[in-house]
């Protein structure tokens, strides 16, 4: 069985450590964060352990037969940002590049959605590299639109990337 959740709190060791294993794999494939190189396990633990405790992050998680296997996060904007309270950020999402393919990565976008539109967002935004081809087929068939591309977004290995800027109206 295939579903996706919020995490408020990790009360499950496995949980974990299976997130941080699933990140950790999706970095090496290639996958983002920021991270080119994956940081040691126990960073990668200790950075997901503290997501929930961020008032302004909400943790989304996507599970294949009980385990994670990828996530998402909702960045809400500050407190003070007023002309932008409607709109949230949809960042880090990923899923193990062993558990592709089963429409896990799907199902967790669609549980960011409804998330933000439960909390009373009209529009999510996100950003991406160019270089995932994949995640940006994904966005684009769920109706996020692209808005602008940055020419040098991030280095990885040496080589400059573009990224590519969309945003999807919830109401």
């Amino acid at each position: 069985s295939i579903t996706a959740e919020r995490i408020e709190a990790f009360t499950d060791e496995a949980d974990i450590h299976a997130l941080a294993e699933a990140a950790t794999a999706a970095v090496l494939d290639g996958g983002g964060f920021g991270w080119v190189k994956p940081p040691t396990a126990a960073s990668v633990v200790q950075y997901y352990r503290g997501v929930p405790l961020v008032p302004e992050r909400e943790l989304i998680v996507g599970r294949m037969d009980g385990v994670i296997y990828g996530a998402a996060q909702l960045q809400k904007p500050s407190r003070n940002n007023e002309a932008q309270s409607f709109a949230v950020q949809l960042m880090h999402l990923f899923v193990a590049p062993y558990a592709r393919g089963h429409g896990l990565a799907r199902m967790i976008l669609r549980k960011a959605e409804e998330r933000a539109r439960a909390l009373g967002f009209h529009v999510i935004n996100l950003d991406v590299r160019a270089s995932q081809t994949s995640a940006i087929a994904l966005y684009e068939a769920e109706g996020y639109q692209l808005w602008g591309t940055h020419p040098v977004y991030a280095r990885v290995k040496g080589q400059i990337i573009q990224g590519h800027y969309f945003y999807k109206a919830l109401k």
